[in-house]
């Protein structure tokens, strides 16, 4: 009887422990706090996949292409290189320097030019349009945002400013298929034959190069004050509304003492890779470097300070490699 008793108790307990596990359990409804938390933790879960999707690199049209298999003496990380004496015009250092490549954002040097040269009022005011924004679409300007052509020159060129950009070519007379076809015409004259432009703001990788070209409109920039002053600014403050929005120049090197900068910019889509061109004094010598498709966020800079290390320490009549 002991032992009927017990098993009786047993299967009471079980059967007790089975219907509380199907018993659904009172809840208790989320406080607005509690959805408004969890609305906020997912949208942070979505930015986050949309930042990890924008910040893959693919492989360089220069990668594609082989270019980075080719050794160099410095073993600089980009895979196109060139260094230039502007006075003279001797060739201190060269690497795949007539490759033609996407530039990016080096794009916006000619842009510069050919807006400064144009002799338009600076002081319009320009308003971004949703044209600009779906044609430029890394930006911080928000479409109806408007400021002075001049203000959106410099943040084209100091700080790559894609929005702008477009807009000055857009707001161009004649529209941007005119300021477009000045920027090809005005590379011809320079010389520049392998050139190619489609828009002013570089996110194209039709916008295509040399090095050999591009060192030809750094030199050629350089004497131009209004590109010259933007593109070596440090930082520019913008009011916009009740807002200031502080802009820092691309190239920190503008900012380091030991670099005397004349004109420079920086450019990057995942096709063209990382570049930097400027002129630069080195050992006395007015210089022009071209940096194409670099590896590494920082790497052309490290190239930078490679090739200047590298100009210093070498005889002035040593040939160029």
């Amino acid at each position: 009887m002991r032992i009927i008793h017990f098993f009786l108790i047993v299967l009471a307990l079980a059967f007790a422990i089975n219907v509380q596990a199907v018993t659904p359990q009172k809840t208790t409804p989320a406080s607005a706090k509690q959805v408004k938390k969890l609305n906020i933790a997912s949208k942070k879960i979505i930015r986050s996949k949309r930042l990890a999707r924008v910040a893959y690199e693919g492989p360089s049209m220069g990668r594609l292409t082989g270019l980075h298999s080719t050794a160099d003496e410095l073993d600089l990380k980009s895979s196109v290189a060139l260094v230039v004496d502007q006075d003279t015009h001797e060739v201190l250092f060269s690497k795949n320097d007539s490759a033609i490549l996407p530039i990016a954002s080096i794009t916006k040097l000619m842009t510069g030019v050919v807006l400064s040269e144009a002799n338009l009022p600076m002081n319009e005011v320009i308003t971004i349009s949703q044209e600009d924004v779906q044609n430029a679409s890394f930006s911080r300007l928000k479409a109806g945002t408007s400021m002075t052509r001049q203000e959106m020159l410099h943040l084209a060129l100091m700080s790559s400013e894609n929005r702008a950009a477009y807009a000055l070519g857009r707001t161009y007379p004649g529209g941007l298929a005119e300021f477009v076809q000045l920027m090809n015409a005005k590379a011809l004259m320079l010389g520049m034959t392998n050139t190619h432009y489609v828009e002013p703001t570089g996110l194209s990788s039709d916008n295509r190069s040399t090095a050999q070209d591009l060192a030809k409109l750094v030199a050629f920039a350089s004497q131009n004050a209004t590109v010259s002053e933007f593109t070596t600014s440090h930082g520019y403050q913008l009011a916009v509304g009740k807002r200031t929005m502080n802009y820092v120049n691309t190239n920190r090197l503008t900012s380091n003492p030991n670099w005397d900068i004349e004109v420079q910019k920086t450019g990057y889509i995942t096709a063209a890779g990382r570049c930097l061109v400027m002129q630069t004094k080195v050992a006395g010598r007015k210089l022009v470097m071209v940096f194409l498709d670099s590896m590494g966020k920082y790497s052309r800079l490290g190239d930078a300070e490679r090739v200047r290390a590298w100009v210093e320490s070498r005889p002035a009549n040593v040939p160029h490699v």
